[in-house]
């Protein structure tokens, strides 16, 4: 089984960003934390980070062949890029959705999500914790589908 993993714009800066909202926690300490999470879970992953909708929007239409599931964070792109949803939609592949910090509990432009609805699910307010938790559901579902 191999997932997809994708971060997206400032994602880059955790740790020094914002981390009475995203945590102290950098982009590494997450993707030391996923690498180490898909070994016990016996899982290939490979990771991406851009702050590019394209880039974003070319890794999602790469899982088509080469991916079983997609986990992202896509960060401001939540909330402004149907790209990013017709995207996940064209790949007809599994995907979850994460967030460091609760969308609903913040402004309320951010309450609304592109991506959700075509999403398996959403995973959000845990910090670094909402990507482990967003890679173990995203496993179980694809080894009980």
């Amino acid at each position: 089984m191999k997932i997809l993993i994708l971060h997206g714009p400032n994602l880059n800066l955790l740790g020094v960003r914002e981390t009475d909202k995203y945590g102290i926690q950098t982009l590494d300490d997450i993707n030391k934390d996923l690498k180490r999470l898909a070994l016990q879970l016996k899982v290939e992953i490979e990771i991406y980070q851009s702050n590019s909708e394209s880039f974003l929007v070319e890794k999602i239409q790469s899982a088509t062949n080469n991916f079983d599931g997609i986990l992202i964070n896509p960060a401001a792109y939540t909330h402004t890029s149907i790209a990013l949803r017709d995207a996940v939609v064209a790949v007809k592949k599994p995907c979850v959705e994460v967030h460091l910090s609760n969308i609903y509990a913040r402004e309320e432009f951010r309450h609304n999500s592109y991506l959700a609805p075509v999403c398996i699910g959403q995973i959000s307010g845990f910090e670094h914790r909402s990507y482990i938790l967003g890679l173990e559901a995203l496993v179980n579902y694809l080894k009980n589908k």
